[in-house]
Formats: C-alpha cells, structure tokens, sequence
C-alpha cells in the first residue's frame, strides 16, 4: 500500500468516527454531508505533510457560448469565498465532440502537517465550511436578480 493510501485511509477513518458518510473510491474517497458529495483526495508533500484536495461537483453545466458572463460572475463569487474557489472543467459530450461544455466545480486545497487529532478536526473542519459557502454562493447567486447564467 503507497503512503498516499495510509494517509486517505487514517483521514477516512477519521471522518467515518465523526460521524459523516464516507465511500472509498479508486484513489480518493466520497464525503456525503446532506445531500453533498465531495470528493476527497490525499497525497504526501514533498516537504512533509499531507495535501487534501477537495472537489464538489454543483451539477451546474456552462455552453461555451456563455463563458464570458460566467467567467465574470465567478471571478465575483470568487472574491467571497475564504474556503474554496469556484472553476470551470471542460465536460465532453459523447454525443457531439465539436460542442464544448464546461462543469462548476468548487476546489480546495488544505495543507495538514501532520494526522493528528488537531489536524483531522482541522480537517474536517474546513470540509464542513468548505461544502457550506461554496453551496450556499451559488444558490444565492442562482437565485438572485443577476444570477450566474449557464
């Protein structure tokens, strides 16, 4: 088992003892808190430490059409968020390669000295604020005058 395994498996089991819904997957592991699921992966740093790489899928799709618009209210929304920032993934369509779509997504990144008991809460932590401000940001913003238009 590489190093990365034990570590995501200690941080897994960590979250499973506090209480949250965790699923290993084939290099990382899925955090259901309500009805999010974020993504979770574990490597070691190079100069110690661990790097906890966070992806929450919003299932939110933007037609290449509206980039610019989008690219705008993100850059905005951007400047709100103290956990995670908000990104662009180009998505492929299967079913016509020429139209480009792209996927919201909200990244983080959270840099863990070490594994234990204080950092792990730190961890977790940071996933609950992490999930909660991205999602709400988007929702207020959806759901607002000017919303993001997708």
């Amino acid at each position: 088992m590489t190093r990365n395994m034990n570590e995501l498996h200690r941080i897994v089991a960590s979250l499973k003892g506090s209480g949250l819904s965790v699923e290993m997957m084939d290099d990382g592991a899925l955090v259901q808190d309500g009805e999010s699921r974020v993504a979770l992966y574990a490597e070691a740093d190079e100069q110690g430490g661990v790097l906890v790489r966070l992806h929450l899928d919003l299932d939110l799709y933007v037609e290449e059409d509206a980039i610019a618009e989008v690219l705008m209210g993100m850059n905005l929304m951007n400047q709100g968020l103290d956990y995670g920032t908000l990104m662009l993934d180009p998505v492929e369509d299967e079913d016509d390669e020429e139209k480009v779509a792209f996927a919201v997504l909200g990244r983080s990144v959270l840099w863990l000295p070490d594994l234990d008991g204080v950092e792990l809460s730190r961890l977790r932590e940071h996933l609950r604020r992490f999930e909660t401000e991205v999602t709400e940001t988007v929702e207020r913003t959806l759901q607002g005058s000017n919303g993001l238009k997708a």
